[in-house]
């Protein structure tokens, strides 16, 4: 009882969108699709949903790029309740949609904020998620259908992964990749992050009501056998 007062006490910010039939999602993926099966007019109300593993704010495990990665059953319980780590470059996404979160962006994050602990997760804050729900601004498409949308850079998930030891990280838009080198060379950093055996969360929200330490996040989904992927409801708490 002491722990569920505690927890009682402390904010609570919902990390994951909304969603419908007309909710951003990857173009080659079908829309959600809801319809009653039954009504009150029959005694109980039951609906059927219909709806892809990475849709709307959802859970990316390894096994979605990567031959003999894990499940999600495959994910600890333990590892869906992790520290939050919020980097915050909303400023210069806001100039530049192109941005590329680099290294020496966390080293900076680090010199402020203290190092990053092992097991952590750790989420790139773009304000990326104020664009919900509009499909257009969410991809930000230029003439040549080339998306122009912030992502993480190689060496940064390279130092998260290896230097500090994280357990997952997330973000605000559809891809791990930003939009322009993803045009180019595919979504090369989403295989990597990936197979590196850690999970990513995508099209995260409401990250700029979250302080840059001292969170955490849970994570949650149905007990899906055999899943790529799943929506989720993801919560900071502090």
């Amino acid at each position: 009882m002491n722990l569920y007062q505690i927890l009682q006490e402390k904010q609570w910010v919902d990390l994951s969108h909304q969603i419908d039939e007309h909710s951003p999602k990857f173009p080659a993926l079908p829309a959600l699709e809801q319809k009653d099966l039954f009504t009150l007019k029959d005694g109980f109300h039951v609906q059927q949903f219909s709806v892809v593993g990475q849709y709307g704010t959802h859970i990316d495990a390894p096994i979605h790029f990567v031959e003999g990665g894990r499940w999600l059953d495959d994910i600890p319980l333990k590892d869906l309740l992790l520290p939050l780590y919020v980097i915050d470059k909303s400023q210069e996404v806001s100039q530049n949609n192109d941005y590329i979160l680099t290294r020496e962006d966390v080293l900076a994050f680090e010199t402020q904020h203290g190092q990053i602990v092992p097991g952590a997760f750790v989420a790139f804050r773009s304000d990326w998620h104020k664009r919900w729900p509009s499909y257009e601004q969410m991809r930000n498409l230029d003439d040549k259908g080339v998306q122009h949308t912030p992502g993480w850079s190689r060496e940064a998930l390279e130092f998260l992964i290896h230097e500090r030891k994280v357990k997952a990280v997330g973000h605000e838009t559809l891809d791990t990749d930003a939009g322009v080198p993803a045009a180019a060379k595919g979504l090369v950093e989403e295989y990597y992050l990936l197979s590196q055996d850690i999970y990513q969360i995508e099209v995260m929200a409401n990250l700029d009501q979250c302080p840059a330490t001292g969170a955490i996040i849970s994570i949650a989904y149905p007990h899906w056998r055999g899943a790529t992927g799943s929506p989720v409801r993801a919560v900071a708490i502090f």
